[in-house]
Order: C-alpha cells, then sequence, then structure tokens
C-alpha cells in the first residue's frame, strides 16, 4: 500500500471516500457526525493499493499528543496490515512534529490490534456515535 499525506483536493475526496464506506455506509455513522470541523485542519492520510483508494485517517495535535482519528481501512482490504501500515505513517509524522505521545479512541472491537502496536488503554468504555470506544495512550 502506498501512503500518501494529503496535499491536494484528490487525495482528501479519496480519503473521505474511504471514510464514507467505512464509517457511514458500513457503520451507519451519520455523515454530519463523520465529516466534522475538524476536518478543515487535520493533517490527513490516504492508502492505495493498485491506485484505488483503500485506507485513510486523520492526525490532530491536542494537549500534547498526536490524536490519532478516523482511522479506517475498507472491509475487503482488511487483515493485510494496512491499519498498522497508516499508524506507523501517522506516528512517525507526530515525532517529525516533536511530538513523543499518540492518543486515540478506539472502537473496541479494535481494542486488541491497538494493544498489539504498543497502545495502552485509559478509559472506561464510552459510546461515540453510537459505537463503544475506549481512549488509548502510546509513548513514541
Amino acid at each position: 500500500m502506498d501512503i500518501i499525506k494529503v496535499k491536494n483536493k484528490q487525495h482528501k475526496d479519496d480519503a473521505f471516500y474511504v471514510r464514507r464506506v467505512v464509517f457511514v455506509d458500513e457503520q451507519q455513522v451519520p455523515l454530519e457526525i463523520e465529516i466534522d470541523e475538524f476536518d478543515d485542519t487535520a493533517i490527513h492520510f490516504v492508502g492505495y493499493e493498485k491506485n484505488q483508494p483503500v485506507a485513510a485517517a486523520r492526525l490532530r495535535f491536542v494537549h500534547g499528543f498526536g490524536k490519532l482519528e478516523r482511522i479506517s481501512v475498507t472491509k475487503e482490504h482488511r487483515g493485510r496490515s494496512f491499519g498498522k501500515q497508516i499508524i506507523e505513517s501517522m506516528e512517525e509524522v507526530i515525532r517529525d512534529y516533536a511530538f513523543d505521545k499518540a492518543k486515540l479512541n478506539a472502537q473496541t472491537h479494535a481494542e486488541a490490534f491497538y494493544e498489539s502496536l504498543g497502545y495502552v488503554t485509559i478509559s472506561e468504555p464510552f459510546m461515540d456515535a453510537g459505537i463503544p470506544h475506549v481512549t488509548m495512550v502510546k509513548k513514541l
């Protein structure tokens, strides 16, 4: 998979396409919740397999953390380490910005996946967009 830090409209549209497929179509998150006010200032990532967008995520810097958000891989491309690859790309950018901590809100079904990448759960489960989540952190 080729991962691009979004710098143009086409790449951003491709990232939003993946997010729409995964979160809105598959998980039934309302579009007005999925696309929010933070999208204008976040750093976006999109992953391509054979020139097709298959993964996406965004990164913001909040309270001393690089905050990984909207991490998504299309259903037919899961299980091929694409999620791990995009997270590693985001962590590299966090370090490039001289931050040494990452944070994310994981859907609880994906908690073990994030644990395998070194993230530690620091919250009780909570609901976000009707889906149970936990907050997780990692020292980079």
